[in-house]
């Protein structure tokens, strides 16, 4: 089991964050010793472009007030598959059928995971 409370606050923070806008099968997954690219992935699914949207711009916008801001946003226009770059953790706020298409959780099947619950 990862140590979950040696993970970046604001990891959790994004959880938190994507619940109150009502996503569904928030996981985070610990890609330390796995990935050089990122430490952890935290998963996301809206039901709508529209929602995908608003669970990303919540993210970015609340994570702004505590002064962790992203390096990089990509597909937030689109609104199939925001990518919400921080560095240590890459949020990806995915709509139902990108996440059934891409399944990022089989393709990193070897990470540990962590759900989050409303």
């Amino acid at each position: 089991m990862p140590e979950w409370d040696e993970s970046p606050a604001h990891l959790a923070r994004a959880a938190e964050l994507a619940l109150e806008r009502k996503a569904e099968e928030v996981l985070a997954m610990d890609l330390r010793g796995i990935s050089s690219a990122t430490e952890f992935f935290l998963l996301a699914t809206g039901r709508s472009d529209t929602q995908v949207k608003a669970i990303a711009d919540h993210i970015i916008d609340e994570l702004k007030k505590m002064g962790v801001r992203p390096s990089h946003v990509e597909g937030l226009n689109e609104g199939r598959w925001v990518l919400i770059d921080y560095f240590d953790v890459v949020v990806h706020v995915f709509h139902t059928t990108a996440r059934e298409f891409y399944q990022l959780e089989s393709l990193w099947g070897d990470a540990q995971t962590h759900s989050f619950e409303a």
